[in-house]
């Protein structure tokens, strides 16, 4: 997909008002999607992450396994040379994972496409927003919340991108949920594919936003998603039948001995019955 295609991103303040829409530069947001090039990349920068410290061990290195089992011949047994070869249950591995390495080399020119093609895909998507300046004098979680809230992507993954190193902005959306912040020229191709929403400081893409008036603004209550409430009542359903079931093998041990208890106590109820009987005619007699 390489048509040329101008965008715009709705923009806001670092408060939620919103603003006027911005036009996003054409030198990045030009409508270039190119799959392959961003799977290359992504593919890369996850195997770049692994450490390729597995191991196993063949016979040579398994401890044990010096002296021939049984002697050759007159056992009856086939023959065995050691207790550690790979047929031997605590013997070697044949052809098992060795440390190696998984490193993956992209070229500048397919990194710089990649990463171009996930922030058009992103702008397709309607998924880019503007943000005209985050200026916070100190770090505040609460602060980033509100703002996730009135853009009503709190639950979304959101990648807040700054003009620069903002520690302030790091440090109010580091333990906030499916929220990354870094600055600008550090997304990468996974990051922006990682994200549902992006969200941009004016600065970083060339625009410089005159600051809005704005006034006192009320809390936002944040909603837990819809998903969460449904994913606990299906565990507590699903619980249900187990709970019973239990309930119902604790309660059978008692209901077995009760059993037991009436089965003994039956025949000597019967025993006394007859015995009353054949004092009745003795009665008759006198």
């Amino acid at each position: 997909m390489s048509e040329t295609k101008n965008f715009s991103a709705s923009a806001f303040t670092a408060l939620g008002t919103p603003r006027d829409a911005v036009a996003l530069p054409e030198a990045t947001f030009d409508g270039t999607v190119n799959m392959p090039v961003m799977h290359q990349a992504v593919k890369a920068m996850l195997a770049n992450q692994r450490q390729g410290t597995h191991a196993t061990k063949t016979r040579r290195w398994v401890t044990g396994g010096n002296q021939k089992p049984w002697k050759q011949k007159g056992t009856g047994r086939a023959r065995q040379g050691s207790t550690r070869a790979p047929h031997w249950v605590g013997g070697g591995t044949v052809f098992g994972p060795q440390p190696r390495g998984y490193e993956q080399k992209v070229p500048r020119q397919i990194k710089a496409l990649a990463r171009k093609s996930a922030f058009n895909a992103r702008a397709r998507e309607n998924a880019v927003i503007v943000i005209d300046r985050f200026a916070y004098e100190a770090p505040k979680t609460a602060q980033l919340v509100q703002l996730l809230a009135r853009l009503e992507v709190t639950h979304k993954k959101a990648l807040i991108l700054t003009d620069g190193v903002k520690s302030n902005v790091y440090l109010s959306g580091r333990n906030i949920p499916n929220v990354v912040v870094m600055p600008y020229a550090d997304a990468s191709t996974y990051d922006l594919l990682w994200s549902d929403v992006v969200l941009v400081e004016a600065g970083a893409i060339g625009h410089d936003l005159a600051p809005v008036a704005e006034k006192a603004v009320e809390k936002v209550k944040v909603k837990k998603p819809a998903a969460k409430k449904a994913a606990k009542a299906e565990k507590v359903e699903a619980e249900a039948p187990k709970a019973r079931k239990a309930v119902a093998k604790k309660a059978a041990p008692k209901a077995a001995a009760k059993k037991a208890a009436a089965k003994k106590a039956a025949p000597k109820a019967a025993a006394k019955k007859p015995a009353a009987k054949k004092a009745a005619p003795k009665k008759k007699g006198k």
